[in-house]
């Protein structure tokens, strides 16, 4: 593990055993980490990040300025509330949606994390969503609840899944690019 710097901007390099170049950006703290295939050389690396230079500082200061990056300096009052209103609107959400997809979940759990929306675990029926949804539109809500119910059927993201989500949800991009700001 290396770091380097692009644009004042650090990158933390990680080879792995993988096929491509992939560059993330974690939601919830802005770090910035490219993992790279074992066969790429160190300068290969360095001119992908240098085209790419422009596409991190913006990315990163999106993901800075997001609601999800505020969230970590929330007290747990704010939490409370947070799960208080996503509680209300998930458990009105799956009345509407449960009949109309055929589906009901078992247990709804909420929860405050960092790095996902939302969970299903079809074998049990429990969905768990996550209490940040308060901080964005309530489209966002629904997109979420929408997608986690879709798991009931397909259980990866693949082309099933999207067209499931196109059947009950056709704008649901939209919404799914609001959460990635």
């Amino acid at each position: 593990m290396t770091y380097v710097y692009v644009n004042g901007v650090e990158v933390q390099v990680v080879r792995r055993r993988v096929k491509n170049m992939s560059l993330r950006i974690n939601q919830s703290d802005g770090t910035v980490m490219l993992v790279v295939p074992s066969r790429v050389s160190q300068a290969e690396a360095e001119a992908f990040l240098q085209s790419k230079a422009d596409w991190i500082v913006s990315r990163q200061q999106a993901v800075l300025d997001s609601p999800m990056h505020h969230a970590e300096d929330a007290d747990a009052a704010e939490v409370r509330q947070w799960r208080a209103v996503v509680q209300a609107g998930t458990e009105l959400l799956v009345e509407k949606w449960a009949p109309i997809m055929g589906v009901r979940p078992k247990t709804l759990a909420y929860r405050n994390m960092r790095s996902r929306w939302g969970s299903c675990t079809p074998d049990t029926g429990r969905v768990c969503i996550n209490v940040r949804l308060a901080l964005y539109p309530p489209q966002c809500l629904e997109y979420v609840v929408v997608h986690e119910l879709c798991h009931f059927f397909v259980r990866n993201h693949g082309p099933g899944f999207k067209m499931l989500m196109d059947k009950y949800l056709p704008n649901w991009r939209e919404s799914k690019k609001l959460l990635e700001r």
